[in-house]
């Protein structure tokens, strides 16, 4: 019996120094394994701090020179557009016709047939302006021959100008506001009546000597 445990005994002590052993060298290479995942964790981020470095620089390189081409050809290009600044001016001259001018609102003719006047009038030597308004069966060459007379006494007084020397240059009538009433009916009814206001202004320059 003695014989038999003493066997048992030797063949336990061998599995127990293996189990040790092996219990000794897990953390061994634990260790170990740690230290190469570190290392290699290490060598990663210098690697992606490296790449990273290295790509903006490149992307440096690169814009500046995509960017200033199409500048320079658009600059060359607006240059080529501009016009060239002329130096020529208008010169006036020292001898231009002065204009005199003389205005009436609110006047109480219709514009449609005040016009019918003007354009008899536009451009006519004043004497013969004068005649044909004076002879003018319509209503608005009353008011028209007062604004032209109006005028031709502005050129006397302030631009020491013969006012019997003059010609109309322009004359021009614009709608002024409308007076609205009303006027009974029949049945109790009312109609509406507009009466129309018009702007007149004339111009007069000196007639030229030939």
């Amino acid at each position: 019996m003695p014989d038999e445990k003493d066997k048992k005994e030797e063949a336990k002590a061998p599995e127990g120094e293996a189990k040790a052993e092996a219990k000794a060298e897990k953390p061994a290479k634990k260790a170990a394994a740690k230290k190469e995942s570190k290392a290699k964790a290490e060598k990663k981020d210098t690697a992606e701090k490296k790449d990273s470095k290295e790509k903006p620089a490149k992307k440096e390189a690169k814009k500046p020179a995509a960017k200033k081409e199409p500048k320079a050809k658009k600059a060359d290009k607006a240059e080529a557009k501009k016009p060239a600044p002329s130096r020529r001016r208008r010169q006036r001259d020292p001898e231009e016709l002065p204009v005199v001018k003389a205005t009436a609102k609110y006047v109480r003719v219709a514009p449609r047939k005040a016009r019918l006047i003007a354009d008899q009038v536009r451009g006519m030597h004043i004497e013969q302006a004068r005649a044909l308004l004076q002879f003018s069966p319509r209503g608005a060459a009353q008011d028209i021959h007062k604004l032209i007379n109006s005028a031709a006494a502005n050129a006397e007084n302030n631009h020491d100008l013969v006012g019997d020397e003059m010609r109309i240059t322009t004359i021009t009538v614009d709608e002024g506001p409308t007076l609205r009433r009303f006027r009974p009916r029949a049945l109790g009814r009312a109609t509406p009546i507009n009466k129309r206001t018009s702007h007149i202004s004339v111009a007069l320059t000196p007639v030229e000597d030939d």
